[in-house]
């Protein structure tokens, strides 16, 4: 009895600070992160932008680790989880000042590519209101490849900015699931600890006690001859 006892008030106290705290709050950024990351991986792959697109096929994976942990009250996913938010912060800092062009960075080079192509963002060609048009090169050009000159015009928001509202975007989640996601550890580790201080993970010395004392009060009494 005293075993099914511990493993009632465990199951109690975890459904507790389930919805109760940041648990169902963690899940719940956690599949925001995942619809952000999912809609920003699609743009990219439309721009071949390699780097981000390696970036935000690893966020994907650990977005779901740590919202697998949070529901399975793994605290060691959710701490991987952590530390990726925060590596997570600094590559949406670093992709604000590539396109600010802060520090000597230039959005015009080739470095999210990884110099493979010349392509940069599909938002500079497809924006809000942007007109795109092709110029076919002049008849009296002759080059070795076929290119044709593409003017973008008319433009509501320059393509940069959209991408800075993208990546202050995933800072500002990324920073909630950071605080949020310590919160659930923390709490999930003090429910762990409160729990082994009871003797909820070895109830089978309480049981050996509980049968020596109901052996011995029903051990029958023979009179003496």
């Amino acid at each position: 009895m005293k075993c099914t006892t511990y493993k009632s008030h465990r199951v109690f106290t975890a459904d507790t600070m389930g919805c109760c705290s940041g648990r169902c709050t963690l899940i719940f950024i956690c599949t925001l992160q995942l619809v952000l990351a999912l809609e920003r991986q699609v743009f990219d792959f439309l721009g071949y932008q390699w780097a981000p697109i390696l970036a935000n096929f690893f966020h994907i994976i650990i977005v779901i680790l740590g919202l697998f942990g949070t529901i399975q009250y793994r605290p060691r996913y959710i701490v991987v989880y952590t530390v990726w938010a925060a590596i997570w912060v600094a590559w949406n800092v670093f992709i604000i000042c590539f396109y600010l062009e802060v520090g000597g960075l230039s959005k015009d080079s080739d470095l999210l590519t990884f110099n493979i192509s010349a392509h940069h963002s599909w938002w500079s060609e497809h924006g809000p209101g942007c007109v795109r048009r092709e110029m076919p090169q002049a008849p009296g050009v002759h080059t070795t490849e076929s290119h044709s000159y593409i003017t973008v015009m008319g433009c509501f928001v320059d393509y940069q900015y959209i991408e800075v509202m993208h990546s202050g975007a995933q800072i500002l989640v990324a920073l909630l699931g950071f605080v949020y996601a310590c919160y659930v550890v923390s709490a999930i580790t003090e429910e762990e600890d409160s729990f082994d201080f009871i003797g909820g993970f070895d109830p089978f010395p309480l049981y050996h006690v509980n049968e020596k004392s109901s052996h011995l009060l029903l051990k029958p009494m023979y009179p003496s001859t």
